[in-house]
């Protein structure tokens, strides 16, 4: 008997359940990685107080959307990425609450993406275990709620080379180079010279490759990304060279600066190592600093002898080129400029450790788990204690900044005023005040100037106890407090 249509119908149906299968499978993958970042979301929530003012550098990109008080001086280094980030909150809110819960959740959707990006390429449980290892760096839970390009740099960077995998792969994927220009962007609109060093591999392999749509997309989403700050630097700097000789100035002169050292010292907590002095960080808190190179080379074996070498290869070609810079180029170190090489590295690094687990079999796996189990308890543990006590010291050393805010109101000097010396731009942005300096990297006004401008509004100069004032404020009343002295001028007539 001759097959009915309806048989041909259904035997033409067969392949569904196997697809039905495949997005199940997705399915289950997204439900890991959405954990994971919900877990990191809440680690920020839990352990960065969200009513910790904000820092030098996050006043700077936020004075530059808010209306709580007058922009700062923007320098050359800097990017207009951050500021554009946060002015759906800062343009209408001067809640720090606010901002904080709202980058918190920014950051995890932020991963959840990153990460995303690799499903297919490594195992699920490799991307998840690399996300949660790069998510519980102390580093990165305190920078993911802060108003900082260099959280953005990171998943930006992971997400690109993750897309760029995915399309030498896939010629038929159509948004693989649509997620490349995006993540491109985004790098290059937080900080331009960052996405450069990030993307070096990728830009050489798609030309290697010889194909075009590839390079197309990056360059597209760099030009993009980089373009507010290429004309911002004709505009306010002097054009382009200009502008990066004064960044150059600004962070100490760029050049062979072999910074390894000033890295390890910033482990137990300092956010800034400039002049980067005493010793390095104890052993305890910076053993997983030693031991990623290692685990990241052991991951790079275990992806070429799974004959998957290249997406591994590109993500510590991409980490190697982001690191450079900071650890060889700059005279100084902050733990958070070498976020987007651990996130790069992340994910070989648990590569290597699953293949650990896995790969021991008989009496030896029980050995292995147990010694990875203990060694990531520890890891673990040690970064929460660094977290805990640099949160909880930035928190109260900021709250002097806003009670030093607060004498200020109460000595007459009120908005519009302007403050010098002594953290003059974060205490004046808590007080709604301008902020000027005549000398340094944040020099934006003449002594001349200076002084007239003195004579029109409430003015103070803020010293260290003990130091000095300028000589135009010797005579002026002092008050003096535990962590500051405040000279403040006669009220203006």
């Amino acid at each position: 008997m001759a097959d009915s249509p309806n048989a041909t119908l259904v035997g033409m149906a067969q392949p569904g359940p196997p697809a039905v299968a495949r997005r199940s499978w997705r399915a289950r993958g997204d439900v890991w990685l959405l954990a994971v970042a919900a877990v990191f979301t809440l680690a920020q929530l839990t352990f960065v107080p969200l009513g910790m003012g904000l820092g030098w550098d996050e006043t700077v990109y936020v004075s530059q959307v808010s209306s709580h008080a007058p922009a700062a001086f923007f320098s050359a280094p800097r990017s207009r990425g951050v500021s554009l980030l946060v002015a759906p909150i800062t343009t209408w809110s001067s809640s720090t609450v606010l901002l904080r819960t709202f980058l918190a959740l920014l950051s995890g959707l932020g991963l959840f993406l990153a990460l995303r990006a690799w499903r297919g390429v490594f195992p699920v449980r490799v991307v998840a275990f690399g996300g949660a290892l790069f998510a519980t760096l102390w580093v990165t839970i305190y920078y993911g709620p802060q108003a900082m390009p260099n959280y953005w740099v990171a998943v930006g960077a992971l997400a690109c080379a993750g897309c760029f995998v995915r399309a030498r792969r896939d010629r038929t994927d159509r948004w693989a180079p649509w997620g490349m220009a995006a993540s491109a962007a985004l790098i290059a609109l937080m900080r331009p010279t960052d996405a450069v060093w990030v993307t070096l591999p990728l830009l050489a392999l798609s030309v290697w490759l010889r194909r075009p749509r590839l390079p197309a997309a990056l360059l597209a989403g760099l030009v993009a990304g980089a373009a507010p700050w290429v004309i911002e630097a004709y505009v306010s700097f002097g054009g382009l060279g200009q502008r990066l000789a004064d960044a150059s100035r600004i962070q100490g002169g760029l050049g062979w600066n072999v910074a390894v050292d000033d890295q390890l010292r910033s482990l137990d907590g300092r956010t800034l190592c400039r002049p980067c002095t005493g010793p390095s960080a104890h052993i305890a808190v910076a053993a997983w600093w030693y031991a990623l190179p290692l685990f990241a080379t052991l991951g790079t074996l275990v992806a070429i002898r799974a004959r998957r070498a290249a997406p591994t290869l590109v993500l510590v070609a991409c980490a190697t080129t982001a690191a450079v810079p900071y650890l060889f180029m700059i005279g100084y170190a902050a733990p958070r400029f070498l976020l987007p090489a651990y996130a790069l590295l992340a994910i070989p690094v648990a590569d290597g450790l699953v293949h650990l687990v896995t790969a021991s079999s008989g009496r030896w796996r029980p050995v292995a788990v147990t010694m990875v189990a203990l060694g990531l308890a520890g890891h673990l543990a040690a970064q929460f204690a660094v977290l805990t006590h640099t949160a909880n010291r930035t928190d109260a050393g900021r709250r002097d900044w806003a009670h030093t805010a607060g004498e200020l109101h109460r000595l007459g000097v009120r908005p519009p005023c302007l403050l010098t010396g002594h953290q003059a731009l974060p205490i004046g942005f808590s007080a709604g005040c301008s902020s000027a300096y005549i000398e340094g990297n944040n020099a934006n006004i003449t002594r001349a100037e200076l002084l007239r401008t003195a004579r029109r509004i409430p003015f103070a100069v803020l010293t260290l106890p003990g130091s000095a004032p300028p000589g135009y404020a010797r005579a002026w009343p002092v008050h003096r407090y535990d962590h500051i002295d405040l000279y403040v001028a006669p009220p203006p007539r």
